[in-house]
């Protein structure tokens, strides 16, 4: 399981880093370090003056880290912003060890993502499935998935990505096609929702449980999940006969 370090919010010694020191020890253009801060992502640096500013070794770490989660785990950005607004709270040493023992517990029928999971040629993929890369594009930009280029100089798509592109070709398929309107920004309605209603389970969980063991906890979630999954399938279906009923 990945230990994430907190980003201190204190300005101490040891600022003495550059832009062009990050860049050359991160590997990262000065674009995309900016980007990250801008994003929130990564703090700022100490500013010295109107286009100066120094940075410390826990933004090269912190930078190092991103980049890691992004270009070799396929990680988007919404993932690593939770990943890294996790370990940002100030959380108790009780609560901490609340929270990686579900994790450990439930690491054990939900593995996480391989730390180098296995990929496949994006464009070889959109051609079998009759997406288009302008499909692909639209689900990066909206931060939906991550694709990274091999040494082949081909972009890569994580199999563990590759549902999704599965799904919307599925939905074309169906008819659901661009001539008629629909395109992969209807996905992102669907992300935004799932994501919104996970941090809500999360919170809760975290809230009313956290006096249990959290091997407990974890065995009562793994027995949850299923339970939950068949009530938004079931209520997704009341709501839609209930839509019909009315016509």
């Amino acid at each position: 399981m990945m230990h994430v370090e907190p980003m201190s919010r204190e300005v101490g010694e040891g600022w003495s880093y550059r832009m062009k020191d990050l860049c050359d020890l991160t590997g990262l253009p000065r674009q995309a370090i900016h980007f990250y801060i801008q994003q929130g992502l990564v703090p700022p640096g100490r500013k010295t003056g109107r286009n100066m500013a120094y940075y410390g070794q826990e933004h090269v770490d912190r930078l190092t880290l991103i980049r890691r989660l992004q270009h070799e785990r396929f990680l988007p950005l919404k993932a690593i912003r939770a990943l890294l607004d996790d370990q940002d709270q100030v959380f108790s040493p009780s609560q901490r060890s609340f929270l990686s023992g579900v994790k450990a517990r439930l690491a054990q029928s939900l593995p996480a993502r391989s730390d180098k999971p296995e990929t496949v040629v994006a464009e070889d993929l959109i051609a079998d499935l009759q997406l288009s890369q302008a499909d692909l594009d639209r689900m990066i930009e909206l931060d939906m998935l991550v694709t990274r280029t091999g040494e082949d100089g081909r972009a890569r798509v994580a199999k563990d990505d590759v549902w999704m592109l599965e799904f919307l070709s599925e939905l074309r398929r169906i008819g659901l096609t661009p001539e008629l309107g629909f395109g992969v920004t209807d996905l992102a309605f669907y992300e935004e929702a799932i994501s919104a209603l996970f941090d809500r389970e999360r919170a809760f969980l975290q809230e009313r449980l956290s006096e249990l063991p959290p091997e407990v906890v974890g065995a009562m979630i793994e027995r949850a999940i299923p339970v939950v999954h068949a009530f938004l399938v079931r209520y997704h279906e009341a709501k839609i006969r209930a839509f019909v009923a009315d016509l």
